[in-house]
């Protein structure tokens, strides 16, 4: 898959089971639809918020340039998720996925990690490992 952001090649992690499509080069990462939800599904989060931030927010209106879904090649539209700070996303219009810039994942992760949880011990686990792959190296 050709990255949406830098337009080099993205290689494939592996975590149980779920397969994200990540950049060597700007730390980007797709989750094809569907996988951000097993994957904090996995780790016991609850989704329902978050996703539905995703699907329902307004488009951001800023200047970033439009990424393509790679994919489709269609235009993504930008939506804000998260605490502060707001992470900025894009999503696909025909729902292929979501792609995440270098350290955006972390910082989604970080705040997720800050919510109390019953299997904090599991969490971590996943945070860590995620956290680690997608570490931005600017």
């Amino acid at each position: 898959m050709i990255c949406p952001a830098c337009k080099n090649d993205m290689i494939v992690v592996e975590y149980n089971s779920i397969e994200l499509d990540y950049c060597n080069d700007c730390y980007g990462v797709w989750f094809d639809s569907g996988e951000l939800e097993l994957l904090l599904k996995s780790i016991s989060l609850d989704t329902s918020d978050l996703l539905k931030n995703i699907l329902d927010t307004r488009e951001a209106k800023l200047s970033e340039t439009r990424r393509r879904c790679p994919m489709c090649r269609q235009k993504m539209r930008e939506t804000t998720l998260g605490q502060k700070p707001r992470i900025l996303v894009d999503a696909c219009r025909q729902g292929h996925g979501l792609w995440f810039d270098g350290g955006e994942v972390q910082e989604l992760l970080k705040q997720l990690a800050e919510k109390p949880s019953a299997k904090q011990d599991s969490q971590q686990k996943v945070v860590g490992f995620l956290g680690e792959v997608f570490k931005a190296q600017r």
